[in-house]
């Protein structure tokens, strides 16, 4: 706790006081004051004298009373000679008063610093650093240079990267270099895993680079495609499938596409597909953050 404002004596001058203002040590210092003479008692009944000098018990009080007064005594002393020893003329130790007594102390208990210890878990949903989709039960990191969606009008959209630029084929439109989208698979029977990322695989490029949501042609259409990369995948801690193409359009130099496809980690596991549109070129994201972010993959719940 700290002591209250007031005068103490000064752990760098213990023949003055200082006046400690509640927090720190100020510059005003002063002599102590001299005791004033004694007040005079006011008149009053008669006050029992001390005990007679018979009385055991009064024997003892005395003897307690002499002992306590010695103890008091030497470790004043003992106190005043490590004042005196310490202050040789070193660095002054800018020391609050303690409240045991009415003085400042002159030094402060070594007290054992606990060593932090380096933390081995992976961000929680709350972490500033991921992106959570509340619906699919799943968290991405959150990469440099990505930010999260504020004013995207396409929906479901987890992240994007930061920054827009002209879109190649649309005077009127403005594209972002990549991008990540995440949506609860439509239930198709029995479809497997591996059918589910080949199919949107498809909608996925078409609506990136050929036509979007609003008829618009932003990188002038859609030419070619070529399957890059293909296969099972572990996404938080399940098995899931995967299909990237390489896409040529009519404007700008095309880009990456990636369906993954797996099951959700909570709830009636329905199958979620994360997509990712990656440009090409150099202003594109490099396509090995594609895995980067699917190894990033965590429930929410983890």
């Amino acid at each position: 706790m700290t002591p209250q404002p007031g005068w103490y004596r000064d752990p760098s001058a213990p023949h003055l006081e200082r006046w400690w203002d509640g927090t720190a040590w100020t510059e005003h210092r002063r002599a102590p004051e001299v005791p004033g003479p004694p007040v005079p008692t006011p008149p009053g009944p008669p006050v029992p004298g001390p005990p007679a000098a018979g009385d055991a018990s009064a024997q003892r009080s005395k003897v307690i009373a002499l002992t306590a007064a010695g103890a008091v005594l030497v470790t004043a002393i003992v106190t005043g000679a490590i004042v005196l020893g310490e202050d040789g003329g070193g660095a002054e130790v800018n020391t609050a008063p303690t409240l045991a007594t009415s003085e400042p102390a002159t030094s402060e208990p070594a007290t054992a610093t606990p060593t932090p210890s380096a933390s081995t878990s992976e961000p929680s949903a709350d972490d500033p650093a991921v992106v959570v989709d509340q619906l699919n039960g799943i968290t991405l990191p959150l990469l440099n240079g990505w930010v999260r969606p504020q004013t995207f009008t396409e929906p479901d959209v987890l992240m994007a990267t930061d920054g827009t630029y002209e879109c190649p084929g649309d005077d009127f439109g403005f594209c972002r270099h990549g991008k990540v989208v995440s949506r609860t698979a439509a239930q198709n029977g029995e479809a497997s895993l591996e059918a589910l990322a080949r199919a949107d695989i498809k909608q996925a490029a078409g609506e990136a680079y050929d036509r979007d949501r609003f008829g618009r042609r932003p990188f002038g259409g859609l030419e070619s495609h070529q399957v890059v990369k293909s296969g099972q995948v572990k996404v938080a801690g399940r098995t899931g499938y995967f299909v990237r193409w390489r896409v040529r359009t009519a404007e700008g130099p095309g880009g990456y596409v990636q369906s993954l496809a797996f099951a959700s980690p909570i709830g009636t596991e329905a199958p979620v597909i994360v997509r990712y549109v990656f440009d090409a070129g150099e202003d594109g994201p490099p396509p090995a953050d594609m895995d980067r972010l699917t190894r990033g993959i965590r429930p929410t719940t983890d």
